[in-house]
């Protein structure tokens, strides 16, 4: 697969790192400074990296569905930044987006974003200015949302953050960033993958909640995972209306999937490659536990929205990156010709009003098309809600989306040098 090294430097991902979890104090302190961190197993080098408090990736946010939430962001790098809450029905104020929700938060300053978190599920935070460089340093988190009435009963709740870097044998970052060649093909691929894990020992039998999160800038991560019995539950945070069995597992860049898994045996979290799996991680297990024979249920949720069957259609076609994909736009990438964000808006719309978006992939990439501020229905009503769809080259694919939230919404792809070279728009809605 393009972009990995040798299967020997691979493999060292095998060691667990766990992610920081921590309980913070309201108001939520998110401090943005540079760190070192252990991206290599123990007794390799170590990486210099930008993270949150003092780690990367920043710590584990986690919050109570309906609470309102106060996070002071203090900017501490040497560069203007911003915070994303990548997945939330946010307040559009509170959405992070420099140059349309907000000014980038400069270096020294501090940001206090405040918002209500409506949705229970698995989420995350990023840098949403430079985010092709910010975010592969290292400006990254999970925030996860719990239900507020019927939570599953499971014995250990763990957040799996997978990500790649692009580092030196010594575990030294290969900088780079913004390479004409990285933006006009696949992105920015890293050469070494590993899974961050909340915890990495549990008793064998324990029954599970797996969050998984793709942080990557730019790679797609086939996932198999050994060693447990169980189901997928939920996907980009929103339950699904009934568990659905594992299958293949493929995550576009900034994708979650939610797993709720008994252990049968040691967890293993392994990355498919045309050469073979790569492991990224594991969970030891110890003991000899029973597993339980109840059923896995279905993650409350209040409902699914209800689109206009006769919504209007609006073909968006994703143009340009190297080997063909020619438009009219002054970039890279483009939108219906059209390179990085217009004056006007794709639709302006009214709240509540329904919207279909065809969106036809003329690139030979795929592309991660995320749409901030709302989920939408994959193909049709009876389809997943996502806020994050992968396109493959040369594929089309239909997403319908009521456009409930009022403000003015980002709608970009994920592989995140893609929208800094014009794979970019937005919608208001009014």
């Amino acid at each position: 697969m393009t972009g990995l090294p040798r299967r020997g430097f691979l493999a060292a991902t095998a060691a667990a790192v766990a992610c920081p979890r921590v309980a913070l104090a309201a108001p939520v302190v998110l401090r943005a400074e540079p760190v070192t961190a252990q991206i290599l197993p123990e007794g390799d080098g170590t990486t210099a990296l930008l993270g949150f408090n003092g780690s990367a990736p920043g710590p584990e946010v986690r919050v109570q569905q309906g609470d309102r939430v106060a996070v002071r962001f203090e900017n501490r790098i040497d560069a203007a930044s911003a915070l994303h809450w990548h997945g939330i029905r946010i307040e559009n104020a509170m959405d992070g987006v420099p140059g349309m929700t907000q000014d980038a938060v400069p270096a020294g300053a501090d940001f206090v974003y405040d918002f209500r978190v409506p949705d229970a599920g698995t989420y995350w935070y990023h840098a949403h200015h430079r985010s092709w460089e910010q975010v592969a340093r290292g400006l990254y988190g999970p925030l996860i949302v719990t239900e507020a009435e019927g939570a599953p009963d499971v014995d250990h709740d763990i957040t799996v953050m997978i990500d790649d870097w692009r580092l030196e044998r010594d575990g030294t970052l290969i900088e780079g960033f913004g390479g004409m060649h990285d933006f006009a093909h696949g992105g920015r691929l890293g050469n070494f993958a590993r899974a961050l894990l909340s915890l990495d020992s549990v008793p064998q039998g324990a029954r599970l909640r797996l969050r998984l999160i793709n942080t990557a800038t730019a790679r797609i991560f086939p996932i198999e995972i050994a060693g447990v019995k169980g189901q997928v539950v939920a996907l980009d945070g929103l339950p699904l209306p009934a568990p659905r069995d594992i299958g293949d597992i493929l995550l576009a860049p900034a994708q979650r999937m939610d797993l709720i898994v008994d252990v049968t045996d040691t967890v293993r979290f392994d990355f498919m490659t045309r050469q073979g799996p790569y492991e990224l991680g594991r969970i030891e297990v110890s003991g000899d536990r029973r597993l339980r024979g109840d059923p896995i249920p279905a993650l409350p949720f209040a409902g699914r929205p209800e689109p206009d069957p006769d919504a209007r259609l609006h073909v968006l076609t994703l143009q340009g990156g190297a080997m063909g994909g020619g438009h009219a736009g002054d970039d890279i990438w483009a939108f219906n010709g059209v390179s990085g964000l217009p004056a006007d808006p794709l639709r302006r719309l009214s709240q509540g009003e329904s919207l279909r978006l065809r969106l036809v992939n003329d690139t030979a990439f795929p592309h991660g098309i995320h749409l901030h501020g709302h989920h939408f229905f994959e193909g049709d009503a009876t389809g997943d809600l996502r806020d994050t769809t992968l396109v493959g080259a040369g594929e089309t694919r239909d997403i319908l989306c009521v456009f409930d939230n009022p403000g003015k919404w980002l709608l970009h792809c994920h592989m995140l040098g893609h929208q800094a070279s014009g794979m970019k728009t937005w919608i208001e809605v009014t």
